[in-house]
């Protein structure tokens, strides 16, 4: 098992946003998180990956290929395998898209390793338009190229689990199934996906497993596809866009 969550609360002051969260992924597989906005989704993710604001706590128990990780910071949660791919991808724009490749193996570079870019062709097989667009400044990239540069980044670091916090957020429709393609994709180098998103039809789609979130709840859990054919699935989050593919 790759990741492991049992009884995850996120506290915010005075305020639960996660209530007694438990899930897991395994190796090579592909699990989603939906539930509408204010759910809690990004909340979990960040408390999986360390990264809470400093008023923001975290109880429970998080294991990460069987260790418990729930108190080690960021940076070792890192080296350990886990990389976080943010909703704002917080790329440094001035940067060429190589050079924002080259920083998302820097961990690897300061640990010692000699070949810390051997996923740089990797990467640029995945997504040939960031090999075509390598000097170009990622201020000027399309929304769709930003997101598989940050993608791409989180890559070059050879995660065991890849977190994505919603990758189709703001993409026109085909660019966002290009993205989903390509995350299926990612199954096959066996990395392991936990994958939060709103467009519940795509996510459902693309994954192994899937997990339903309401106000801080895990309401739903099953195989992804049993998920897309439950009435209350479908009614609440797939009705409208099912009747008009119909």
């Amino acid at each position: 098992m790759v990741l492991e969550i049992d009884d995850l609360h996120v506290r915010y002051r005075k305020i639960e946003a996660v209530h007694g969260a438990s899930l897991r992924v395994e190796a090579g597989s592909i699990v989603t998180v939906i539930g509408p906005n204010g759910a809690g989704k990004s909340t979990l993710l960040n408390a999986i990956m360390g990264a809470l604001p400093t008023y923001g706590v975290a109880a429970g128990a998080i294991r990460l290929f069987g260790d418990d990780v729930t108190a080690l910071p960021i940076e070792e949660r890192v080296a350990l395998g886990m990389s976080l791919v943010p909703e704002r991808r917080e790329l440094f724009g001035s940067m060429s898209v190589e050079d924002n490749l080259v920083l998302g193996a820097f961990r690897r570079k300061r640990a010692g390793e000699r070949a810390y870019l051997d996923q740089m062709d990797v990467v640029y097989n995945l997504f040939p338009r960031l090999r075509e667009r390598a000097r170009q400044e990622a201020g000027t990239l399309s929304g769709g190229e930003r997101q598989m540069l940050a993608i791409g980044r989180a890559l070059m670091a050879r995660p065991r689990l890849l977190m994505l916090d919603e990758p189709s957020l703001g993409l026109a429709p085909l660019i966002a199934r290009e993205i989903f393609q390509i995350i299926d994709r990612l199954r096959q180098s066996g990395v392991a996906t936990l994958l939060i998103e709103q467009n519940a039809r795509a996510a459902l789609q693309v994954a192994d497993y899937g997990y339903v979130l309401e106000t801080g709840d895990v309401v739903m859990a099953g195989p992804a596809n049993d998920l897309a054919h439950d009435p209350k699935v479908v009614e609440t989050y797939l009705g409208l866009g099912r009747r008009s593919a119909a």
